[in-house]
């Protein structure tokens, strides 16, 4: 591998150089090859006299994420050996046990074994501790040593030794290796009687049509309107970003407008198929973590009225990648067009093409965005993701929340709580709502734990005295500063009291999750979330639903 590292610039520039007898140069065809000639010959130079050994593949992939990341975020380079990663981001699918490992506590830790996959089936569970692999130690190894020890052929048997809650000693666990397939709709059921939910993490291979099966599902068990939720996924493919639309989106109607410098790359993309539903009410939740295809499809519904958006303000990705294969089964991805909404709109937040003199890029300014109209007249804007119709405060957690979770103590005590109830059959995750006394018991069992946080008060605070100090003004000062950090100063027996109702609704997530794994902890959330309870209150009000796509 490094040999071919080594001898691949040189011979591209042979290549290109033989290439360019032929055709007439340009000023930047010329450019091109003198660049690369200086780059090739200064890799040979560093490559023969640098004092140390360098690794040739390490060099040149630092050189080429360089140069890229100078362009945008999205024009990336993927090694051959990275290219199995990259595959499973798009398709889902990977070969392994089926479960989320993490380390916890410096051990790996099983956080959630898939329903129906290996590790499911061979009796892991979450808070399983893995010491060793195929009689591997795995003290002291890299979380990428860990995961390379994970692969390997499907149906090729792991042995796994771990160590279980409550139990003495550890035990071995023969797990085969299958293709895994991560379900993009993680869940898909019923919030009410009469309304519908999916969740879409992102948009992989054939995740349209699996949608429309869940959303048919739902509309038999009795669902007259439907929830989307959108809120952190990434986005995905193109096309799927289409057939999910086409769902909800009569047949020939546009659904996105790509452009690009090379006008081959030029797309409209239409509905090709007939809706499952296209007048049954629909709200779609967005939040700054719903990019790219999320934005494609926030930004049809609303375009075409069809449905109403809450939440908050999408993150603005309206860029379009394609793949180019490249030698030795590596391959780049690069932006080759920008993406536009059915009304016209590009909703990309930052300017990669107009950089300030230090490289920073910023976002569109508002005096910049345009002007557009929805089917009903609704007045959106470009140049900075997609607004919701209906806004909903972020849900923020308090300091001693964060640390918490930081310090996986809710994880652990669900694991705890999990073994020391196990004659506990609850039928869903609404029957595991913490009690006062198991609250307090929770509180208890912190007693002695590190979870010691900086509030940003006392942050602010200690700044100020820094800024005090530096302008020599700290010791007329000091008395009142004395009383302010006495003042801030957090107590965490008194916030542990304050904040009671979102650590518990995040200790119940945890619960939940032990009994119904991911599904447990989607249906915990449903009481107690601002987005899904908003839109419960729209959909359950028709005149309001209305007023908000049909204004005036």
């Amino acid at each position: 591998m490094s040999r071919k590292a080594t001898i691949f610039l040189p011979v591209l520039v042979v290549l290109i150089l033989t290439t360019a007898a032929v055709k007439p140069p340009t000023d930047r065809y010329f450019e091109i090859l003198k660049n690369l000639d200086i780059f090739a010959t200064l890799f040979k130079e560093v490559n023969t006299h640098y004092v140390d050994e360098i690794n040739p593949t390490t060099l040149i992939k630092s050189g080429i994420d360089e140069m890229l990341e100078t362009l945008d975020p999205y024009t990336n380079y993927i090694a051959a050996d990275d290219i199995e990663t990259y595959r499973m981001m798009t398709t889902g699918e990977y070969s392994g046990i089926g479960a989320v490992v993490e380390r916890k506590n410096g051990v790996s830790t099983v956080v959630m074994p898939y329903e129906g996959f290996a590790a499911h089936e061979a009796g892991l569970r979450a808070g399983d501790e893995i010491h060793a692999i195929n009689g591997i130690s795995l003290e002291g190894k890299s979380e990428e040593e860990i995961r390379y020890l994970m692969k390997g052929q499907s149906n090729s048997e792991i042995t796994l030794t771990v160590k279980r809650y409550g139990q003495q000693g550890t035990f071995e666990v023969q797990v085969k290796r299958e293709k895994i397939a991560v379900d993009s709709v993680p869940y898909a059921g019923m919030v009410t009687d009469n309304i519908g939910y999916v969740r879409l993490t992102s948009f992989t291979q054939n995740v349209g049509r699996s949608i429309g099966i869940k959303v048919l599902d739902l509309m038999e068990q009795g669902a007259t309107s439907i929830i989307l939720d959108l809120r952190g996924n990434p986005g995905g493919l193109l096309h799927e970003a289409v057939n999910v639309s086409n769902i909800f989106v009569e047949k020939g109607k546009k659904i996105v407008t790509q452009k690009g410098k090379v006008r081959a790359n030029d797309w409209t993309y239409n509905t090709l198929n007939d809706p499952v539903d296209p007048n049954i009410p629909l709200v779609v939740l967005t939040d700054n973590g719903s990019a790219s295809a999320s934005e494609i499809v926030s930004g049809v519904m609303q375009d075409y009225d069809r449905g109403v958006l809450i939440g908050r303000k999408t993150f603005g990705k309206g860029l379009v990648q394609i793949e180019r294969p490249l030698s030795y089964d590596a391959v780049v991805k690069i932006t080759t067009a920008k993406y536009y909404t059915p009304t016209g709109r590009c909703i990309q937040a930052i300017d990669y093409s107009n950089r300030n003199e230090d490289g920073s890029v910023g976002k569109i300014p508002d005096s910049l965005k345009n002007e557009f109209y929805t089917l009903n007249g609704r007045k959106v804007f470009d140049g900075g993701g997609i607004d919701p119709d209906v806004e909903v405060e972020r849900l923020e957690f308090a300091p001693v929340t964060e640390s918490l979770l930081r310090n996986d103590h809710l994880f652990f005590y669900a694991t705890e709580y999990f073994y020391k109830n196990k004659d506990l059959k609850p039928e869903s995750p609404d029957d595991l709502r913490l009690t006062d006394a198991e609250y307090e018991s929770f509180l208890k069992w912190l007693s002695g734990k590190d979870f010691d946080y900086v509030t940003r008060v006392e942050k602010e605070t200690k700044d100020l005295i820094k800024i005090a100090k530096e302008e020599k003004r700290y010791a007329e000062l000091k008395s009142y500063f004395d009383n302010l950090e006495k003042a801030t100063k957090h107590n965490k027996e008194k916030d542990l009291v304050t904040f009671k109702e979102e650590i518990k609704m995040l200790l119940e997530q945890e619960i939940a999750g032990r009994y119904f794994y991911e599904r447990g902890i989607i249906e915990s959330t449903f009481g107690k979330d601002p987005d899904v309870q908003m839109a419960v209150a729209i959909l359950n009000d028709p005149a309001r639903y209305q007023s908000i796509l049909k204004p005036n």
